[in-house]
């Protein structure tokens, strides 16, 4: 048993009706060359490897009372019937029927009874290609915790997995023993209480007496209305697009910035036009919310180890160059506030959320018509695996990831790099876009604008052709 993380346990409470709070990660493989690939041995492959996937054997255990955060029972029974699914896309089978897919999976909630997370089994796709569709629940892993995660799942060029059938279930514990256990935690935390509040008062002060004003940059707390923020249906759509990493990389050099910068600067100019289109004007910058990672470590394949920086939007600016450098700029600021503020502040402060109240203040948010006083717009970037892996014998050639809404904010952008791909997500509300592709064509439009301003040739925009996948 362990007790669940503050920025865990909060990610729980988060979750409403309209507001489902787990994480996308999509893999397509390639089975050309794997005859005996299919759904049956995607399902051998993952029972033979539960036993390395520690997360996937969690079940939630409520506290009598509520009296403080779940714990997590560590060591579950699995019922891979009910948590590894089999689903048809449409003909011709093209990622635009897989994105369609994507959305009706990421449109319902996971079931809290049972460990929380499923795999879609996607068939039906052209070119002997099929998709797998993990749906994880945010309490269980962030990002950084999910990439490690999924290098314990794939096969890669070097490495060797140990399979067996079987691993430890541990009891249940009984009521007296959770209240026991969460009494002792609450001991620490009213131990720990006094040094947090001191700590919040110095950084707020560092944060008033060294933050600096820029031209140019949104103001905090003051996120201008959009179209883009409303109060969020429950109802999901996804659009994915490939852009080449190297080419990335290299005009973010040359413009000396990087690649979550870069990110960044493409998001600006795609916003852009979708707020002439939609709002027919773009006259303020966008504050936009992006995850900063407190541990990165490569072993850490559970929970939330996070904070949030915020980042000015200069969508109010039609030169591309001016997009990068403000969004360098306003990283740059954001970051730096959050250090001055101390980053794990928030998370720290998290531990003292109460469960009972917290989720009826988010359930009271979430369907609020005030608007959200933080950010207009979700953006993150994470990297991915440096190498092609496989799942059972089929290569892995294509890996996306999309992260949840949050309330008042009808979009969602998440980048996660594969290899020598930049691998776009977007997830919407279905009130948001008729069509999320709209979003990803104007991704692509506004590198396209980023790299004639840097004086690149306007080369193809195609994805780079796949290279040899590893294998075990």
């Amino acid at each position: 048993m362990k007790r669940l993380g503050g920025w865990d346990a909060v990610l729980l409470y988060n979750e409403t009706p309209n507001l489902h709070q787990h994480t996308l990660k999509v893999a397509v493989v390639d089975a050309s060359e794997c005859d005996e690939f299919g759904f049956d041995r995607f399902r051998q492959t993952l029972a033979r490897r539960l036993h390395l996937l520690e997360p996937l054997r969690y079940q939630l255990v409520d506290i009598p009372g509520r009296m403080h955060h779940p714990m997590w029972l560590e060591n579950c029974d699995v019922d891979l019937d009910y948590h590894v699914r089999r689903m048809q896309v449409s003909p011709p089978g093209s990622n635009r029927e897989l994105d369609v897919a994507i959305g009706e999976v990421a449109s319902t909630p996971l079931d809290r009874s049972r460990p929380l997370w499923e795999f879609h089994f996607v068939e039906g796709m052209a070119d002997n290609r099929f998709a797998i569709i993990g749906k994880v629940h945010h309490a269980l892993a962030d990002g950084v915790a999910s990439a490690n995660l999924m290098a314990r799942a794939l096969d890669l060029p070097g490495s060797s997995q140990l399979e067996r059938d079987d691993y430890r279930r541990d009891p249940h514990p009984s009521g007296a023993q959770l209240l026991r256990a969460a009494l002792a935690d609450h001991i620490v935390l009213l131990r720990e209480f006094p040094r947090l509040v001191r700590d919040t008062v110095t950084g707020v002060r560092r944060v008033r007496r060294k933050s600096v004003s820029v031209p140019g940059q949104a103001r905090n707390f003051r996120p201008p209305r959009t179209f883009l923020n409303h109060v969020v249906t429950p109802g999901r759509t996804f659009a994915s697009v490939k852009l080449d990493l190297h080419e990335v990389k290299g005009i973010g050099k040359q413009l000396g910035v990087t690649i979550n910068d870069m990110v960044l600067a493409i998001s600006t100019g795609a916003l852009r036009t979708l707020l002439l289109k939609y709002d027919g004007r773009a006259d303020e910058p966008l504050l936009c919310g992006v995850p900063l990672s407190i541990d990165t470590s490569p072993e850490r394949i559970s929970g939330n180890a996070i904070g949030t920086i915020v980042v000015s939007l200069p969508v109010h600016l039609a030169d591309p160059l001016e997009w990068v450098r403000l969004a360098h700029t306003g990283a740059m600021i954001g970051k730096e506030n959050a250090r001055l503020l101390g980053n794990e502040l928030v998370s720290r402060w998290s531990h003292y959320a109460l469960p009972a109240l917290s989720e009826w203040g988010f359930r009271r948010i979430a369907t609020s018509d005030s608007p959200n006083k933080l950010i207009n717009v979700s953006v993150s970037n994470v990297p991915g695996p440096r190498e092609y892996g496989r799942i059972a014998c089929a290569p892995m050639v294509e890996l996306y990831s999309v992260g949840p809404l949050t309330f008042g904010v009808g979009l969602n952008i998440t980048v996660w790099s594969y290899v020598d791909q930049l691998n776009i997500s977007v997830l919407a509300d279905d009130a948001t876009f008729g069509d999320p592709r709209e979003v990803t064509d104007a991704m692509v439009e506004a590198f396209a604008l980023i790299r004639e301003a840097a004086g690149r040739p306007a080369e193809s925009l195609d994805s780079p052709p796949p290279h040899e996948a590893g294998s075990a």
